[in-house]
């Protein structure tokens, strides 16, 4: 079949006439969607990435009910007997608060700090949240070795500027009503006196947290510290909390501790004047960490706030798919073996291979020709570039469940699986680097760049429509799929990418002069993105105040006042990492498309009326398709490195010169952006 007789991959009858993709292609090509589509009550946002997670939601669980049936004691039994026992709600709202009554027992017979430290790293072990943070991963100044990481944490609001900045007011308000709430419903005495200790304490430690630019910062969170100088950083004795952890010996002589000065302020909150405070801290941890697997007013008071207030969602998901999220978190590699043998065909993986390798030569060449990078920063460019390692579909070994023991009890399978992770991970401390080993399930929407291992990995799941079709025409299938594999080569030459060389080391490869003009690009960028306010912002009036029904039955609609302050804006450094990706990933993807030409793009047929280029960011924009509720937008704002998906579709063409050749774009319309003020940075 040629080229021609190839569908072109674009939906003609969503594409908005009245909308001109010079003026805005992300509604072009998605404002009908977009006006026509009601999100589900059961979401806070929806679009391309969720509708595909959806269909691979519904394989999930066709698996995973066949696994009930299998022989008892193997890996798929497991599977379906952790599913079983989450779906047995009669026997959870039988049970009510009683799975967690001994850990609030242990709780409250703390009578001192140094037995508080003691039962939070028992508790810790069994999943119970913490106030650090641990994962462990390699070493970004020896990267052949394992290390473990240490981070802020201890609070349960999604990020320390909810504790600080005025918009988020009402929010707070929510939360101290919540934790009363919650405390409550674990049968505690005082609940609001408790509440309030909490409040005041979780306010306290996220004064200590350093903000989510500072912790991107991959130079600045490398604080290399043998444990004892990490203990004296603290002022506290932790070899307590370490050992009631029971870590492996050794595994702590060295770590990572990600933001010193957190610890430092940890400390000095560690007092017995605080204890009261620490002991109800630990009894909301306990209650937090399994109110969604206790008695339905448990579950329902936790959604009310965690889905309801933060993120606007009016239901939450039925229980067959909360069960599935638990197994996927729990055994999702033991589900994605048997989802890609029905769901992966191996021609994906041929076609996904010559894609990679034409980004990776279109990288390749436009490294080389960079004006604004010298000979020396460009040959280590080239280096790390040729050692990417490409990982597509599912791994070559996968993980083994065998000492994982599951039962009929709901909380003991959490408890179990939150052990069994901990020790799979503390135990990779003195082993040689698994490089086979994949940080995402076969079965899930999305890819990643590893800056440590170097390498680009794409799960079989994002391998389909509107990403990728392998019986559609090229163009489209690298205005998409080829944009992600460019985005996520990107991430290795990002702000934070570019600081690690190709074997993984955290160390300064650049020149002085070519850092320079490489910054110099990406402060255009962030300027770029500083500027922007999502449009449903802009048409209705958005008051955090009103944010989340207490009721679950409405949501915000706005009134049709402007919200036009700086908390409505993207932040350009926040962001700044996925920007890069998406700039030179769809710019290399285009260079890539025309490699896979021979180089004559005026070659390639029109089909449906659309010439090469404008499938290929037609293309582009479908893949962005997406709808968020107001509290959900406002809260991404405010944590996620990813800027809105309108923004990620139409900032990034006004960089690119020949999404203005290829739609006539000219300085009367409204995605014009003059060439001086154009990014290009790969």
């Amino acid at each position: 079949m040629t080229d021609a007789a190839l569908p072109s991959g674009i939906k003609h009858d969503e594409l908005d006439a009245g909308i001109r993709p010079q003026d805005d292609l992300f509604r072009h090509v998605n404002g009908r969607w977009i006006e026509r589509t009601d999100i589900p009550a059961d979401k806070a946002r929806y679009g391309s990435f969720l509708v595909l997670h959806e269909e691979a939601e519904q394989a999930v669980r066709e698996i995973i009910e066949e696994s009930q049936g299998a022989e008892p004691g193997t890996e798929a039994r497991k599977v379906g007997d952790l599913y079983a026992s989450f779906l047995n709600e009669e026997r959870a709202n039988l049970l009510g608060a009683t799975p967690i009554a001994g850990q609030l027992v242990e709780v409250e017979l703390i009578s001192s700090v140094g037995a508080f430290l003691t039962t939070l790293g028992q508790l810790e072990r069994q999943g119970v949240p913490g106030f650090l943070q641990l994962y462990v991963d390699n070493d970004p100044g020896d990267p052949e070795r394992y290390l473990v990481f240490v981070e802020q944490g201890g609070i349960g609001l999604p990020d320390e500027s909810y504790f600080r900045e005025e918009r988020f007011e009402s929010v707070r308000e929510a939360y101290r009503s919540h934790l009363e709430r919650m405390l409550r419903l674990a049968q505690l005495d005082e609940p609001e006196v408790r509440a309030a200790r909490v409040y005041e304490l979780e306010t306290e430690i996220a004064a200590a947290h350093w903000n989510n630019v500072e912790t991107r910062d991959s130079e600045k969170t490398y604080n290399l510290y043998s444990w004892d100088d990490a203990v004296a950083e603290a002022s506290a004795d932790l070899d307590v909390w370490r050992d009631a952890m029971g870590v492996p010996t050794g595994a702590f002589d060295e770590i990572v501790l990600r933001e010193p000065s957190f610890v430092q302020g940890l400390g000095a909150l560690l007092t017995e004047d605080r204890l009261p405070a620490w002991k109800d801290w630990l009894a909301w941890q306990v209650v937090r960490g399994s109110a969604a697997y206790l008695s339905n007013d448990f579950v329902e008071a936790n959604f009310d706030f965690y889905g309801r207030t933060l993120t606007g969602t009016p239901q939450m998901r039925e229980r067959w798919k909360r069960g599935v999220s638990l197994v996927e978190g729990a055994m999702g590699e033991a589900v994605g073996h048997i989802y890609v043998e029905r769901h992966f065909p191996p021609a994906a993986k041929v076609a996904m291979d010559d894609l990679v390798a034409n980004l990776v030569e279109a990288y390749r060449q436009s490294i080389t020709g960079l004006e604004w990078m010298g000979e020396e920063t460009r040959a280590k460019a080239l280096d790390k570039l040729a050692k990417f390692t490409p990982k597509i579909g599912f791994p070559v070994k996968w993980r083994d469940y065998s000492v994982l023991e599951i039962s009929d009890d709901l909380v003991g399978n959490v408890r179990a699986t939150a052990e069994f992770e901990f020790n799979r991970e503390l135990g990779k401390i003195g082993k040689p680097l698994d490089r086979d080993e994949w940080f995402m399930t076969p079965q899930t929407i999305n890819a990643y760049y590893n800056p440590g291992f170097n390498e680009i990995v794409f799960p079989a799941a994002i391998l389909q429509y509107p990403f990728f079709d392998a019986e559609r025409d090229a163009a489209a299938n690298y205005g998409a799929i080829g944009a992600v594999i460019g985005h996520e080569i990107g991430h290795g030459f990002d702000d934070q990418g570019s600081k690690y060389d190709g074997d993984g080391r955290l160390t300064d490869w650049w020149t002085e002069a070519d850092r320079a003009a490489f910054e110099e690009r990406t402060t255009a960028l962030i300027d770029q993105y500083d500027a922007l306010v999502p449009e449903q912002l802009l048409t209705g009036r958005v008051d955090v105040a009103e944010a989340g029904d207490a009721d679950g039955e409405g949501e915000s609609e706005g009134n049709g006042e402007a919200h036009v302050n700086g908390d409505a804006h993207v932040n350009g450094a926040l962001t700044i990492g996925e920007n890069i990706g998406d700039l030179g990933g769809l710019a290399i993807a285009w260079k890539a498309y025309v490699l896979s030409l021979g180089g004559d793009v005026e070659a390639a047929p029109v089909i449906d009326g659309l010439t090469a280029a404008q499938r290929f960011f037609l293309s582009w924009a479908q893949a962005w398709q997406m709808k968020g509720r107001d509290e959900e937008v406002i809260r991404l704002l405010a944590i996620d490195p990813h800027s809105p998906n309108e923004f990620r579709c139409n900032q990034i063409v006004r960089n690119i010169d020949e999404f203005y050749a290829s739609f006539g774009v000219t300085p009367d319309d409204a995605l014009w952006l003059d060439p001086a003020e154009r990014v290009t940075i790969w």
